[in-house]
């Protein structure tokens, strides 16, 4: 049976003994207030499963199988069993801290969680993750793991998927950076790198030097491709890129007169801060077309490149997609996941194309090389851990255990719909914590944060595989999730931001490498589980932007010199001086003042060639030095004469 209406279908097919059930997950932590909302019409519904074996196949095996959805099916399903522990374990211990309703609420969140001895789960993936396997992993009388195995490698050479790797192509881009600012502040050096990092991605010279190779390879090589039906995908690192993005490709496209549309997926609503006002959804900017009729709208014919921001890079399926430009960082299973969009077979399709702009080649082996056959895996988490971090978290004295029971006296109430009573008491347990830790220094906080975090996400990992039955445990954690959702957020909660402090001054796009990526060699590194005990996150310190930006340069190194940069300004100056050019600069917008100065940029160079012969012929003759400096110039000419009077 189909559960396609809502959750009193499902409740009314589990009451019936339906013996298969086809449901959404999601579905079955409101199966409690579906069955209050049928008593209350009068229809009586009881889940029976006393003496009932499950089956739960599922189609993908990823996390939602170790959340508190999966938690709430195990729950159901073995509901009798649950309850007759509860009671055994009631009566053989007492707490007098706690009321009993509370102890079996405690009792019974911790066995949901576990185990179950009448369910069994089948589960497919082509990325397993370590929580995964370990989930899954409950061996046979032999011994031996339940896993079958159909690897990527063999359903490659067996014809089943495409090589994605076959050809993979990296360009790297480099800059050059300069500090505009006369002091040289301290700033926050991850923070600072990152809103560097973000302020290179998002700046206009180096979207329209990506867009441009995008666009000249897909009209070049992929366009007619599939016998001209082929179709390309942007991975995008932000929402704010995929406007970006969206409206430099609709801009070249329109330039060069070339017929290829395009549709862009993002979620919500952007507004761009170099455009004040501006608003951007994903339905305004593909014409109307809704998010529910963009994948049927892709498959016509007519849209060719989908670009997108954390959508459409997992299951996705599209045959003709046959080309990906990536410009964003992935890894690991991301990696696998976004890049497997283009290996799905169609008639006519003989190859895939990856041109990658922010990836290397061996951070993509390494992010495929578990999933190529057998996929190892590590040291699994010590489960004496756990009351390691427990210690830990009381040494602090930023709670204490009466804190974390007359959290729980609430919170395990009968009545998980809490009233605002029960919200005041809670809330009041948990604001003094938050007071106690908001006087700590900022190292201590984020120490204490990461240590908090480690016991959530180790616990809800643990007991699921091992029966701890340990009520100190499960009421720690049920009051460190709602602790840290409390938290005030590391530092002002503000990412940090550069604005007019920096500039860039030198861009190169250079493509790298070429080729395949050969999965066939070396070994595969095992995937890591959860073995850390949270000695918290690293504070960031403070340094010199000035320093910060020489660091960058040396990263992204470019081989512009200062030499090169006086006979830009030679060519600025003279630019400035020249009547028509100012004249066009103050009549125009930028577009239009860029294109016109173009054809105007030959003369300006002749002008000063002598004693610049070296930096002259490569102007001439390297196209993306050319387009660099044409850039470069362009907006330092508009912006002068636009700032200052004309020049005498």
């Amino acid at each position: 049976m189909k559960i396609d209406e809502d959750t009193q279908q499902l409740v009314r097919a589990l009451s019936q003994g339906t013996p298969i059930i086809v449901s959404t997950i999601q579905k079955f932590p409101l199966i409690s207030q579906a069955l209050s909302t049928l008593e209350s019409r009068g229809v009586g519904l009881t889940i029976d499963t006393a003496g009932k074996r499950f089956a739960v196949i599922v189609d993908e095996a990823h996390s939602s199988q170790s959340g508190d959805t999966a938690t709430a099916l195990k729950g159901m399903l073995n509901k009798e069993g649950i309850e007759a522990a509860i009671a055994a374990q009631l009566s053989d211990e007492e707490d007098e801290d706690l009321s009993e309703e509370a102890r079996a609420a405690i009792l019974r969140d911790g066995l949901k969680r576990a185990r179950q001895p009448n369910l069994s789960f089948f589960a497919f993936t082509a990325t397993p993750k370590f929580k995964t396997k370990t989930l899954f992993d409950e061996p046979g009388p032999s011994g031996a793991s339940p896993f079958h195995e159909y690897t990527m490698r063999q359903a490659v050479e067996e014809g089943f998927i495409m090589d994605v790797l076959q050809n993979y192509t990296t360009y790297k881009r480099f800059y050059g950076l300069i500090k505009q600012i006369e002091n040289d502040p301290e700033v926050p050096r991850k923070k600072a790198a990152k809103a560097l990092t973000r302020y290179l991605e998002l700046h206009p010279v180096n979207i329209e030097q990506v867009v441009s190779v995008i666009v000249e390879h897909f009209k070049l090589y992929v366009m007619h491709e599939l016998g001209g039906r082929a179709k390309a995908m942007v991975v995008t690192g932000s929402r704010l890129a995929a406007v970006r993005y969206k409206r430099a490709f609709d801009r070249y496209i329109a330039e060069h007169g070339y017929e290829i549309r395009s549709l862009v997926a993002f979620s919500g609503t952007v507004e761009d801060p170099d455009n004040p006002g501006s608003s951007y959804t994903e339905v305004a900017m593909n014409g109307g077309i809704s998010e529910s009729e963009l994948p049927e709208t892709f498959e016509r014919d007519d849209y060719r490149v989908l670009l997108v921001a954390e959508k459409y890079q997992t299951g996705f399926d599209q045959p003709l997609l046959q080309t990906m430009y990536v410009v964003k960082k992935l890894s690991g299973v991301q990696a696998v996941q976004t890049l497997s969009r283009l290996n799905r077979m169609a008639a006519g399709k003989a190859r895939t194309f990856v041109l990658d702009f922010a990836n290397e080649e061996d951070d993509i082996y390494k992010a495929f090389k578990p999933y190529y056959e057998a996929t190892p895996i590590g040291e699994n988490a010590d489960p004496h851990r756990l009351s390691e971090l427990q210690h830990r978290l009381l040494e602090w004295a930023i709670f204490a255990p009466a804190d974390v029971t007359a959290f729980a006296n609430v919170w395990y109430r009968a009545r998980r719909d809490h009233s605002a009573t029960d919200h005041r008491l809670m809330n009041a347990v948990l604001d003094a914590v938050v007071e106690r830790f908001g006087a700590r220094e900022a190292v201590e906080q984020e120490q204490f944060r990461g240590q908090l975090t480690a016991y959530r996400n180790l616990y809800a990992f643990l007991s699921q595989i091992i029966p701890y039955q340990d009520s100190e445990l499960e009421k720690l954690y049920a009051f460190v999730r709602n602790l840290l959702a409390k938290l005030p957020p590391p530092g002002d909660g503000k990412a940090f931001a550069l604005d007019d402090e920096v500039a860039l001054r030198f861009f190169r796009l250079q493509q790298m490498t070429e080729g395949s990526i050969d999965l066939s060699e070396g070994e595969a590194d095992p995937l890591k589980g959860p073995t850390d005990v949270g000695t918290g996150q690293s504070v960031d310190d403070d340094v010199a932007l000035s320093s910060l930006i020489e660091k960058l340069n040396e990263r992204f190194g470019t081989d512009f010199t200062e030499a090169d940069q006086l006979f830009f300004d030679q060519i600025r100056v003279s630019a400035e001086r020249d009547e028509n050019i100012a004249e066009a600069a103050r009549a125009n917008n930028f577009a239009n003042f860029s294109a016109f100065l173009d054809r105007m940029l030959d003369e300006l160079f002749i002008a000063r060639m002598e004693g610049n012969e070296e930096i002259f012929s490569r102007v001439m003759t390297d196209k993306e030095f050319r387009s660099a400096a044409h850039e470069h110039l362009a907006r330092e000419i508009f912006r002068h004469v636009r700032e200052q009077e004309p020049v005498d």
